[in-house]
């Protein structure tokens, strides 16, 4: 679940971009897997214009998740919410083959590093 001092930002038809959470400084920036995007706190407008750039195109990339035992898979986001993160194997492209048996695998969130773009 989304800690309840981060703040929502959304794009001009409603869809969530990430959010922005209160620093000492400003606000860091956080993307729709809960990773922080920002090294250091940055200003609100910058912050607004940071998740306006970033949009949600990266959930299309291809993704690599790191399985317990250390091995990697291919994968692609098939849902990001605060809920948690759903991936499925992409294994040779099968996930956009409709009808491929697809392994599915759920992540918290905010997701950690066992989840990298390839």
């Amino acid at each position: 679940m989304v800690p309840e001092n981060w703040i929502e930002h959304r794009r001009g038809d409603g869809e969530v971009l990430g959010w922005m959470v209160p620093d000492a400084d400003g606000f860091r920036v956080h993307d729709l897997l809960g990773r922080e995007v920002t090294d250091s706190a940055i200003d609100w407008l910058a912050a607004e214009e940071l998740l306006d750039d970033l949009g949600i195109g990266y959930l299309a990339e291809k993704w690599m998740l790191r399985l317990p035992g250390g091995a990697e898979r291919p994968v692609r986001i098939a849902e990001a919410n605060p809920r948690g993160v759903t991936v499925v194997s992409d294994d040779f492209g099968a996930a956009s083959v409709v009808g491929a048996p697809l392994d599915t695998y759920r992540l918290p969130f905010p997701v950690g590093d066992e989840l990298f773009r390839c």
